[in-house]
């Protein structure tokens, strides 16, 4: 039986656990920009909902922000999908990884190939979810930014 250091042991674990925290990280801001979107739907209905005081260019306005409003709010959902499938698909490669090394430990080695190949392929379904998350998060930042557009030029088209 071949000698597996402790410290192999912990770099198999240590790089999945550095990219769960970062998955972590982006699904907790993800969350946050989520909430302000759906404040911001919300408020959006209630205008709305009783329009009395609005002119109609106001009116107009609020209408043509909803969808947009809404791409924000399906982007946001999408993105925190594939950052939760990075947490659990990097959480699932730090434990086949030390069940892999394990394995190797004891001779057993096609359950180490087994494990080993599981594990590459869960650490590639991480990083598939935060590399799709992030694009997701840089997309809906543009839709945002259309959104402060029509915000800030609605001042300009509606009367004095």
């Amino acid at each position: 039986m071949e000698y597996v250091s402790p410290f192999q042991i912990l770099t198999l674990i240590v790089a999945p656990a550095v990219l769960t925290n970062s998955s972590s990280v982006l699904s907790l801001g993800t969350s946050n920009r989520f909430a302000r979107a759906v404040d911001r739907s919300r408020a959006l209905y209630e205008k709305l909902k009783d329009p009395e005081g609005l002119t109609q260019s106001e009116k107009d306005i609020f209408t043509r922000q909803l969808p947009i409003i809404r791409l924000r709010g399906l982007l946001l959902v999408r993105a925190l999908t594939a950052f939760y499938t990075s947490v659990g698909a990097f959480s699932a490669t730090a434990l086949t990884s030390l069940m892999g090394a394990g394995a190797e430990m004891y001779g057993q080695t096609l359950a180490s190939r087994v494990l080993t190949t599981l594990a590459i392929t869960m650490g590639c379904v991480g990083v598939l979810g935060l590399v799709s998350g992030t694009a997701l998060l840089v997309r809906e930042t543009w839709v945002a930014f259309k959104f402060l557009e029509m915000e800030t030029h609605m001042g300009e088209e509606l009367p004095g």
